[in-house]
């Protein structure tokens, strides 16, 4: 019989796994010889002593300690009722690998390119300030976490499988230990083929997926979907539609708005990038002066109150870089990615202020966060003084409203500029900084220092447009056949809980056609 054990080990330990043994078998009695033992999950605990928590399965003999649970076998589809997905996101991704086991044909189209053609508008927008808006950060194959830090953890176990999801991506090319840390991740330099390996198996089934292919309008009739028309002039004719285009295809949220189908307003957040020397935050977590090469590169999270809203760090990167996020010229977006070492000298991570419909003027409109984000991103463009400069200012000169006379080294390539941010930002957002990187100095010593600064601006934590469903079907409650998905829609917020999304659309349109 398999159970279930938790030791401790300091971190020059932890891959000792003689010790790991012995340590099993005094506590259960069982002779190291006749244990067998396998690793299911690994964590760190630094709040008093910083050590691993490991959680081993053991038995006495031999043992099934299978890694993998699941059985992914995907058919050939290629002639069966067909599903179009917009967006080849982890949400339009997980859908379609989910329609292949359910027997439908999952036809996919994307507005972007496929990886390795999006790597050179990548390149574009970080040396040279140029922005294409269908192939950049956010759009292409694999979606916005494709050039991210590939982080994997989420809680939304409740609403699907995450072990699923850590499985398939696993059996994809993901290295074993997003089965076995507790917070795991992939890095950036590897999600890249890890996308194209879940694409190939896609098209290996029989299904479809048309780059450079953006939609125009949906096809209805009578609340019923019946199809839907491309940019390029082109339309297909089918029952249902995945849309998971994205928290950034504002184009989607304004087009269905003119069809008049409806959309709401919902929260969202919005704030800045803090940018601080990865040792700092090692320093401060791991409350010694040199991590070691047993411990990874720290993270940090951190929440505070201000007059009962929140402020947050959000898509904390150890180790990683800024990157420029924006989808149009004239706009500055800051998003942050690690590769999988972390292993670059800067830290960095968003820290942002929750933001309701009703704090931006009419909430009936369902496009006002939409219409304010980008606002906020024109005034960024304009601070950093053109191109994708993005503006900064060391916390400490905008916490104290001066204007820092020089900046710190950044891993932000496009560059710096000097900029009061501490007037440029909405005192609902500016404010309410302020007063969250004070509290957040006392929550971490050595966290509110002249030697970190901030970078604007940091507006694409989720969408602020929801596309409403019927919990209980899927579908718009609108539009019988549409169903909304993923983080464009307002239903998910990371790599994970959109696959699990995905996954759920796509059964949701599989009971519909049935």
């Amino acid at each position: 019989m398999i159970k279930e054990i938790r030791i401790r080990v300091w971190p020059n330990e932890v891959e000792d796994h003689d010790l790991h043994r012995k340590k099993i078998a005094k506590a259960t009695g069982i002779p190291p010889e006749e244990l067998s033992i396998h690793l299911r999950k690994r964590s760190i605990d630094a709040r008093k002593m910083v050590q691993y928590e490991l959680i081993y399965e053991y038995t006495k003999g031999s043992g099934d300690f299978a890694r993998v649970k699941g059985d992914y076998t995907y058919k050939n589809i290629k002639s069966a009722k067909p599903v179009l997905i917009v967006g080849a996101g982890p949400a339009g991704l997980f859908a379609a690998l989910r329609l292949i086991e359910l027997g439908l044909k999952p036809i996919i189209i994307e507005r972007g390119k496929d990886v390795r053609e999006r790597r050179r508008d990548l390149k574009a927008i970080n040396r040279d300030h140029k922005v294409n808006p269908d192939s950049n950060y956010c759009f292409g194959e694999g979606g916005a976490g494709t050039y991210s830090d590939g982080k994997l953890y989420t809680r939304s176990g409740k609403r699907g499988s995450i072990q699923r999801i850590l499985e398939i991506l696993h059996l994809h090319g993901a290295r074993e230990e997003i089965l076995i840390d507790a917070h795991p991740h992939i890095g950036t330099n590897k999600l890249p083929k890890l996308v194209s390996d879940l694409s190939q198996t896609i098209l290996n089934a029989g299904g479809e997926i048309h780059f450079n292919t953006a939609l125009d309008s949906l096809k209805f009739k009578e609340g019923k979907i019946t199809g839907a028309r491309f940019r390029n002039g082109e339309s297909i004719d089918l029952d249902a539609i995945i849309l998971a285009t994205g928290h950034s295809a504002r184009d989607i949220f304004f087009g269905l708005h003119d069809q008049g189908i409806r959309l709401e307003a919902k929260p969202f957040a919005m704030g800045v990038r803090a940018e601080h020397h990865q040792n700092l935050i090692d320093q401060i977590q791991y409350k010694k002066n040199e991590r070691g090469a047993y411990l990874p590169a720290a993270s940090y999270k951190l929440v505070h109150q201000v007059k009962k809203r929140g402020v947050y760090s959000f898509c904390m990167c150890p180790g990683g870089f800024i990157v420029p996020s924006a989808t149009q010229e004239k706009e500055i977006v800051v998003n942050g990615m690690s590769p999988s070492k972390r292993d670059s000298p800067f830290a960095n991570s968003g820290i942002v202020v929750e933001l309701h419909p009703q704090d931006l003027g009419n909430p009936e409109d369902p496009l006002v966060g939409l219409r304010y984000q980008m606002k906020l991103e024109s005034m960024a463009w304009k601070a950093g003084g053109g191109g994708q400069t993005a503006p900064a200012q060391r916390i400490t000169d905008f916490v104290q409203g001066k204007i820092s006379n020089s900046l710190l080294e950044t891993s932000y390539q496009p560059g710096l500029n000097s900029a009061p941010l501490h007037d440029i930002l909405p005192p609902l957002i500016g404010k309410t900084l302020q007063e969250g990187f004070r509290a957040f100095g006392k929550k971490m010593r050595g966290y509110y220092t002249q030697e970190a600064q901030i970078l604007g601006i940091e507006s694409r934590t989720s969408s602020p447009v929801r596309i409403p469903r019927d919990p209980k079907t899927g579908m718009h409650p609108e539009l019988k056949g549409l169903f909304p998905c993923g983080e464009g829609a307002g239903f998910a917020g990371g790599i994970v809980s959109a696959a699990i999304d995905g996954e759920k659309m796509a059964e949701h349109a599989a009971e519909f056609l049935k």
